[in-house]
């Protein structure tokens, strides 16, 4: 873990020799915040909020670029996706999905909390395989980044986030 951290900020040090941008991208994933670009984090920061009714503001691309998703809650782990509404509901996404760590453990354990815009979410993560319902989600995906959708890939995978209620706050 250490030496990919350490390549990170090395492919991220500005001509000069200074290193900002890498030592904060170091600081972050080792300190066990959330995500931060590529590099997977632990925990999001913030407070549970309450899920809304209607996601479609994730199909915001500039208020809501992407999402941050954590997953395995006992011992978090978050990254960065894509993420959209379709019908009101929420959705992320990954490609070649089956190999990443962060789509087993939503697979193995579907609770789990999302970042969508500057609030925090606990959801409970469902993987799409219904065929309609994936091509609708890939279509959605395609309108968020203005792009045409062309045929979906068969490795890309889609989970629908629903809410599930904020933990209780922790006595002291």
């Amino acid at each position: 873990m250490r030496e990919a951290l350490a390549r990170a900020a090395r492919r991220v040090t500005p001509a000069g020799g200074r290193r900002p941008l890498g030592i904060a991208l170091l600081a972050t994933a080792l300190l066990g915040m959330g995500p931060c670009g590529p590099i997977a984090g632990g925990r999001l920061p913030g407070p549970d909020a309450t899920p809304p009714n209607d996601w479609s503001i994730a199909n915001d691309a500039e208020a809501v670029p992407r999402c941050a998703v954590e997953v395995r809650p006992d011992a978090p782990h978050s990254v960065t996706v894509n993420c959209m509404s379709w019908q009101g509901r929420l959705f992320v996404s990954c490609s070649e999905c089956a190999p990443k760590r962060w789509s087993g453990f939503a697979l193995d354990d579907p609770r789990g909390r999302v970042r969508v815009g500057e609030s925090v979410y606990p959801v409970a993560f469902s993987r799409v395989v219904v065929p309609a319902e994936l091509d609708a989600v890939w279509e959605a995906r395609a309108r968020k980044l203005d792009k045409e959708p062309g045929p979906r890939p068969i490795e890309w995978w889609t989970f629908e986030l629903t809410a599930r209620r904020p933990a209780a706050p922790e006595e002291s």
